[in-house]
């Protein structure tokens, strides 16, 4: 089943998010090799694709998981929670409709 992993950062974490980042993305590329990985992206703090020092928002991940437990091991595992990018995790059930 699918699962969307909806993650809201602390303030002012872009500093914390770069150092963390090789790390976020390996475990990323693993899901889209395995075929699970739907999609994955940050929320730009402005209204912009390329935020520069205003940062990021937070993150979605949507990717396929065995179940509600195992969906939310791998997000509490996330090298941004480890390192404190992450204030809030939510992790639920995902219904894809479209396209």
């Amino acid at each position: 089943m699918l699962y969307a992993i909806i993650s809201e950062d602390v303030n002012n974490s872009l500093e914390w998010r770069m150092a963390a980042r090789p790390d976020h993305l390996a475990r990323l590329e693993k899901l889209r090799d395995e075929g699970r990985l739907v999609l994955a992206g940050p929320h730009p703090a402005v209204d912009a694709e390329n935020p520069g020092d205003a940062g990021f928002s937070g993150s979605l991940v949507v990717a396929e998981f065995d179940d509600l437990e195992s969906a939310q091991a791998w997000a509490d595992a996330d090298p941004y929670v480890i390192a404190g990018v992450y204030a809030k995790v939510t992790v639920k059930p995902f219904k894809k409709v479209l396209p």
